[in-house]
């Protein structure tokens, strides 16, 4: 290639909801094009790797069905039929909708919302700075990690953790719940230089034959919900080996003879009768863990999407500190690092803007919200703008979502880049950049880096980055706040100068911010983000939310599971496909080609029993909705269990609803959340 011709190389960052917010190397090909994307390695954490369906990016941002045009229904809500309009008028229709909404029954009638499809600074929570300043209800954003939250927080107190990084320095890898071959790459990357350099085991615990177990040295299947049962049993191995670090949990936990009378009694053969693991398996695995002292607990979310998911989190998060492994270098324990991130959040998010007085509604109840039965007082809903969410798909009861959504007496806005099946309810549609197209700043969940994601291209046709939304919007309502005046990269440069952290320049040339939010661990081990620095066996989960009743004090398996009874014999869960990230991804070529269609995963068992070969049509359903979709023989979930990837788009189920249509939407306690791989289902061929 000429080299006059040859791409410029614009270092930024993906926005996506996964934890590792890579710092990225994107060719800029024109002003309005990309080519390749790759991980960069000047930053050590993403090594030099992306995950493969933001190594595709292009097919993405220039895919010929990206929304380039403001849109206004003329059809039935949900129907999809609309005109383009400009964005004047888009924008005029909103704010009067919102004025009326207001006038009628008072701000609290209006709920902007948003969710996880875009987790920058002013991409995600910008949206908050309107609320706020309004006086519009506000939010609470449960509906991907609360319960693992809240279980890490009953123990640790903040939520954070060791380094991840320094999970290549350990002996012992115990990554329970997660999958990140095909979730978060990256991590692979410093598991493998721990198994490279130092002989270190990969042990995996997960409820079906994922693909991390499959590339583990040792992994562990078992029924889904019962994660502390086996982690009961190892601390009480841990107890008969004298593996516990004695003087650990004198000087930094709140260890007495109740908790470890607890712990002894639960042997593997109990836990062979909860889990369905053999207990010769359960004891190898205790002596593993017992034997190692150099032990990294890697935590994933996979595991506490039950309703006893935060009792849960607590149980296997305890593994770290029974045996001391906090203080050995290479050892520790991470979740994510949802705090610590010392953002000076005022301008950005208006967050002293903050009336507790208004009221706060759960994100992950939406279907209940728009029903009227869970406004937390107040008007009902009837103006809402959306951002980041496909709720009709992601959200749990997607029936009740859509028919929320459906509601005539509710206008609604959707902020969006493809007319997802959301946007099909919307009465205006707004086409929305990718991160490739504004700037912005990304919180590194999954490691201690702020990353850095300055534009690369021009808006594809007239899209508009969210912050431009708001502003818009604001112009047009009379909210006064300085932030409204002002772009992206001077609002970012703001926040970053009132935070201490440098400027907006700096930290584009750099790509990304190191943020000590770390539990230093090893010999720098010095206690937990508790008030008197203890990790606490005795969880007060009633400190921790409103939902707490019946919850056990000590490390327990909690049986409080949507359990498989006679009329729904089957337990059903939804692990993340590799390909799609929830609903994003499913409309790129490349990532609907490697997923295929929706396939429902039983073991062979269960096929044989009911007559069902491999790619076979079959029903699962249960009171909330039924699905058809075809079967695959899968020896990796244990009898009982099944098990469908990812969030395939509505239109490949005949009945026109995607998966969450099974999955309810009670509040997990003690917090909220959302208990997706807690689903009871009945199954017969179709």
């Amino acid at each position: 290639m000429d080299g006059s011709l040859a791409p410029t190389v614009i270092r930024t960052a993906c926005p996506h909801d996964c934890p590792s917010a890579c710092v990225l190397e994107v060719e800029r090909v024109s002003p309005e094009r990309i080519g390749r994307v790759r991980g960069t390695a000047a930053y050590d954490y993403t090594a030099g790797t992306c995950c493969a369906k933001v190594a595709r990016y292009a097919e993405r941002v220039h895919h010929p069905d990206r929304l380039t045009r403001p849109l206004l229904r003329i059809g039935a809500k949900g129907e999809g039929r609309f005109v383009p309009i400009s964005w004047d008028e888009a924008l005029d229709r909103i704010a009067e909708a919102f004025r009326a909404a207001a006038a009628r029954d008072g701000a609290e009638a209006v709920w902007p919302y948003h969710s996880g499809g875009n987790m920058g600074v002013l991409g995600r929570w910008g949206l908050d700075r309107l609320r706020h300043v309004m006086g519009y209800s506000r939010q609470k954003s449960t509906i991907c990690i609360t319960p693992a939250e809240m279980g890490w927080r009953a123990g640790h107190g903040a939520a954070r953790g060791a380094d991840p990084r320094r999970v290549a320095e350990a002996d012992l890898i115990l990554m329970w719940g997660g999958n990140p071959v095909s979730t978060q790459v990256n991590l692979m990357t410093h598991i493998q230089r721990a198994r490279k350099r130092r002989g270190a085991k990969l042990v995996v615990v997960d409820a079906y034959r994922s693909p991390t177990i499959e590339a583990a040295d040792i992994g562990i299947v078992l029924r889904p919900g019962t994660d502390a049962a086996l982690a009961l049993a190892l601390m009480g191995m841990a107890l008969e080996r004298g593996a516990a670090d004695r003087a650990f949990l004198a000087a930094h936990t709140d260890w007495d003879t109740a908790v470890e009378a607890h712990l002894r009694r639960h042997t593997p053969e109990w836990a062979e009768g909860v889990t369905g693991v053999p207990a010769a398996t359960i004891r190898a695995l205790g002596e593993l863990y017992a034997g190692t002292r150099r032990m990294f607990l890697r935590l994933g979310v996979g595991f506490t999407r039950h309703r006893n998911g935060a009792a849960t989190m607590h149980a296997v998060s305890c593994l770290a500190a029974l045996t001391g492994a906090w203080a050995a270098e290479g050892g520790g324990a991470f979740f994510y690092a949802l705090e610590g991130w010392g953002l000076d959040t005022r301008l950005a998010w208006a967050s002293d803007r903050i009336d507790p007085k208004v009221r706060v509604l759960d994100q992950s109840r939406i279907g209940a919200v728009l029903a009227g039965e869970a406004l937390a007082g107040g008007p009902p809903v009837t103006a809402m703008l959306i951002q980041n969410a496909n709720s009709a798909e992601v959200a749990p009861d997607s029936h009740a979502v859509r028919r929320g959504l459906a509601r005539e007496d509710l206008f609604l806005a959707v902020h969006e880049q493809f007319l997802t099946p959301t946007a099909a309810f919307a009465d205006v549609v707004l086409p929305a950049t990718t991160f490739l197209e504004h700037s912005d700043l990304y919180l590194g969940l999954g490691h201690t880096a702020l990353t850095v994601g300055p534009r690369v291209i021009e808006p594809q046709g007239e899209a508009r980055s969210n912050h431009a939304v708001v502003r818009g919007l604001a112009a047009r309502l009379g909210a006064e706040h300085p932030g409204f005046g002002m772009g992206e990269e001077a609002m970012l440069d703001a926040t970053l100068r009132a935070s201490g952290l440098g400027d907006w320049e700096a930290a584009k040339a750099a790509g990304f911010i190191p943020v000590a939010n770390s539990i230093p661990a090893g010999e720098a081990f010095a206690g937990f983000p508790q008030p008197d620095g203890r990790f606490r066996f005795h969880a007060d989960w009633a400190a921790l939310g409103p939902y707490s009743a019946g919850m056990p004090e000590l490390p327990s398996h909690w049986e409080r599971l949507e359990e498989a009874g006679e009329a729904t014999p089957f337990r059903l869960i939804t692990p993340p496909a590799r390909s799609f990230l929830n609903t994003s991804f499913t409309e790129t070529p490349g990532s609907r080609t490697r997923e295929g269609a929706p396939r429902l995963r039983l073991h062979p068992a269960d096929a044989e029993r009911l007559g069902i070969a491999d790619g076979d049509r079959v029903r699962i359903g249960n009171a909330r909705g039924v699905l058809t979709l075809a079967a695959m023989r899968f020896d990796g979930v244990l009898p009982g269990v099944l098990a469908v990837e990812g969030i395939s788009p509505s239109a490949d189920f005949p009945e026109g609803i995607g998966i969450n249509a099974l999955v309810g939407a009670e509040p997990v306690a003690p917090a909220g959340g959302v208990a997706f791989h807690d689903i009871a289902v009945w199954l017969r061929p179709a």
